[in-house]
């Protein structure tokens, strides 16, 4: 059952939000497996959650640069005993990227229930 969700676009609702510590922003960034790791960990908390799923990415159209460029997306899950965070590079306009990340979390975490 879903008890909850948190879309925290911008660094500080991460960091007020989920406990994202302003360091690893400023030295990895928000799309990082870092800061998705700490994403997962706050989730985890805030929502009293048994699994959480976390995805920070560039979908574009804009954003991108050369060392993360469009379509760079890491994403995790997270439960009481086990932590994975992946990287993905994936393909398409915005919306595309958007669908792909979001398919590739779920199955992740369906994978390792």
């Amino acid at each position: 059952m879903l008890m909850g969700s948190a879309v925290t676009y911008a660094n500080e609702i991460k960091s007020e939000w989920l406990g994202v510590k302003e360091q690893t922003l400023i030295d990895h960034g928000a799309v990082s497996s870092q800061c998705v790791e700490e994403m997962l960990t706050g989730i985890l908390a805030m929502a009293s959650a048994d699994h959480a799923i976390a995805v920070s990415g560039i979908a574009g159209p804009t954003g991108g640069t050369e060392e993360k460029p469009v379509g760079t997306v890491y994403l995790g899950i997270k439960n009481k005993g086990k932590s994975i965070v992946q990287l993905h590079l994936f393909k398409g306009n915005r919306e595309e990227v958007q669908s792909q990340a979001t398919d590739t979390a779920i199955a992740l975490l369906k994978n390792n229930l």
